[in-house]
């Protein structure tokens, strides 16, 4: 019998960190090989987690409600398996293995390579072993650390800059150059909370600002999770991309007029038809017009990357905070097509259970924020996209039609682009052709 211990596995996309969200076993309980142990919460999606080993629960080592980084011991199982010589996450001839039972595992060589100059480098003897009754020779210091890539500054200056992949990918993912964040690390090492507080600089005022106190009845919820990473990306690209934003006013009587044929329609059957369905089919043809709208900005590289297909992110509001899972190649989907993929794509927010792969990748966002009785807003663009369309309220109002005032449906819809590469012509022809695609859906024979 051993006591062996499952590590809180690498689910992919880069994340470095989960919180315990509920167990679904208690010491004692008897587990197969595979089964549902515990839920956790991802900074992008909940994720049921499988024990990689068949035998008893002896402890639940992380309390739900907790977050703990990737590799964190979180349950020890007794089983009938010999007492392993190592820990379970120890990597073997210096690699590492993935642990989660259906991601596959997989071991990575972790050698660093000799320093330039070393006695211990390749090609050289070993040196001969000590007698055994010689005393042990002092341990070596570690090896330093494999010298970084140059990373350009703006200065034109080289620096080599220390990073973990994590870090490094949060970095990414934010649009920050690691070369511009202090580091505090040990040996200059950037670390997570580094990024983050470089993020979060150019909102803060010139000021010291006071700590928040807490008075009779406040309460205080921790910032982590989906919360965190929304609150970061938004920041990030608040202060990283020049946004503009243009309105306009469209009556849709013609479309909620489609809406209600198509309600009607055998090939909706058991589908929801709603007005988003014809906005998120506009967005994709008024893209073939204008395709930069679907393009993006690579700074490192100074190039504009055109996207080969349109992957339409909702952006959804959960009991977790705000994700924006997408459709892919949404611009190659048949209106029931489509309109089943927003049907999934919405329940799916909704029990939470939106997967790290369908939040990556989007490249236009749309935010419906008229079901919240909204009429416009500005939306910031979403990470890693250069536009993002709102669409407000439907309501009934009085309009001019032929000089005359009759009442119409009229909404409002609100484009933020990024100006580096989108120029108020290409933004007002993208905005104007979904806003007559709504007026008269008929107009989609153009396209």
């Amino acid at each position: 019998m051993a006591i062996q211990r499952f590590n809180l596995p690498d689910v992919g996309e880069g994340l470095v960190e989960a919180e315990i969200v509920s167990w679904k076993v208690k010491p004692g309980d008897v587990v197969k090989l595979n089964d549902t142990i515990v839920e956790i919460e991802t900074a992008k999606s909940l994720v049921e987690l499988p024990v990689p080993f068949a035998g008893t629960v002896h402890e639940l080592l992380v309390p739900e409600g907790e977050t703990v980084d990737v590799g964190t011991p979180i349950i020890a199982v007794l089983t009938d398996a010999p007492e392993p010589a190592a820990a379970p996450d120890e990597p073997a001839d210096g690699g590492r293995t993935a642990v989660l039972v259906g991601y596959g595992p997989r071991t990575t060589e972790a050698k660093r390579r000799a320093r330039k100059g070393s006695a211990a480098s390749a090609g050289s003897p070993p040196a001969p072993a000590a007698p055994a009754a010689q005393a042990p020779a002092p341990a070596a210091p570690p090896a330093p650390l494999a010298p970084e890539p140059p990373v350009a500054v703006g200065n034109g200056v080289s620096a080599h800059v220390l990073a973990k992949p994590p870090v490094r990918k949060l970095a990414k993912d934010l649009g920050i150059d690691l070369a511009s964040v202090t580091a505090s690390g040990p040996g200059g090492i950037v670390t997570r909370a580094d990024v983050e507080n470089h993020v979060a600089a150019p909102a803060a005022p010139a000021y010291t600002a006071a700590p928040v106190a807490s008075g009779l009845g406040d309460s205080r919820v921790p910032v982590k999770g989906v919360q965190k990473v929304m609150s970061q990306a938004m920041v990030a690209s608040a202060f990283t991309a020049p946004h503009v934003t243009e309105w306009i006013t469209v009556d849709v009587s013609a479309t909620m007029e489609l809406v209600d044929r198509l309600k009607a329609d055998k090939a909706f059957r058991d589908l929801r038809v709603s007005p988003l369905l014809i906005v998120a089919k506009a967005v994709t043809l008024a893209a073939r017009r204008t395709p930069i709208i679907n393009a993006v900005l690579d700074e490192q590289a100074q190039e504009i990357v055109y996207k080969g297909a349109v992957n339409l992110g909702i952006a959804a509001a959960t009991p977790r905070g705000l994700i924006v899972p997408n459709i892919k190649n949404a611009d190659s989907l048949t209106l029931p097509e489509l309109c089943a993929a927003l049907g999934n794509l919405v329940a799916t927010a909704r029990e939470g259970k939106t997967a790290p792969a369908d939040q990556a990748g989007g490249t236009f966002t749309i935010t419906n924020v008229g079901v919240f009785g909204v009429d416009a807003g500005t939306p910031i663009i979403n990470p890693g996209e250069s536009a993002i369309l709102a669409f407000g309220a439907v309501r009934k109002q009085p309009w001019v039609v032929n000089d005359e005032i009759v009442p119409r449906w009229i909404t409002t819809l609100a484009l933020s682009f990024d100006h580096r590469l989108i120029d108020g012509e290409k933004g007002s022809t993208f905005l104007a052709d979904v806003a007559g695609l709504l007026e008269d859906p008929a107009r989609a024979m153009l396209f």
